[in-house]
């Protein structure tokens, strides 16, 4: 690939400035997130203008426009520090995660409580097993120590013929 004029390097420094612009405000393409390769397509660059080059003699110069991918990541770190988060993906992905963390807690204070109830029912039904089981006794001692006797129920006499 040959050398690029200065017009050309200043009309593509311009380019990558305002689709890093667009970029920090939000403006993303359908299906991207706000990273470099995104800025290289939305300024018509190759992505590996960004990263650094090396000579044939193993020494590393700079890319062309390095320094516009260090000036956009130092601009999109400032705005992730203010709280603003530019990607809309990323901002569902926040929102998700805060929403599955309430349901995690909601379904572990349910299930506490769930648990709580199910003692309260295992104690419940002893209890009223336990009634029962007196009731029965004393009916049963009430019958042998009585001297009254009990009647049964004349339903059937009592029919019309």
């Amino acid at each position: 690939m040959g050398r690029i004029t200065e017009e050309t390097r200043k009309q593509k420094e311009e380019a990558i400035r305002a689709a890093m612009d667009r970029l920090l405000r939000g403006e993303l393409p359908p299906g991207r997130q706000c990273d470099l390769s995104t800025l290289a397509a939305e300024a018509g660059v190759t992505r590996t203008a960004f990263y650094p080059k090396n000579n044939r003699d193993g020494t590393i110069r700079p890319g062309p426009y390095q320094h516009l991918a260090e000036e956009f990541e130092r601009r999109l770190k400032l705005l992730h520090e203010a709280g603003t988060v530019v990607d809309p993906r990323l901002a569902q992905i926040q929102r998700l995660k805060d929403k599955t963390a309430k349901l995690e807690t909601r379904l572990e204070e349910q299930s506490a409580e769930l648990a709580e109830l199910k003692e309260f029912k295992q104690l419940a039904l002893s209890r009223i097993a336990a009634q029962h089981l007196e009731i029965e006794r004393l009916r049963t001692e009430r019958a042998a120590s009585s001297k009254v006797a009990v009647l049964t129920s004349s339903a059937r006499r009592n029919r019309p013929v």
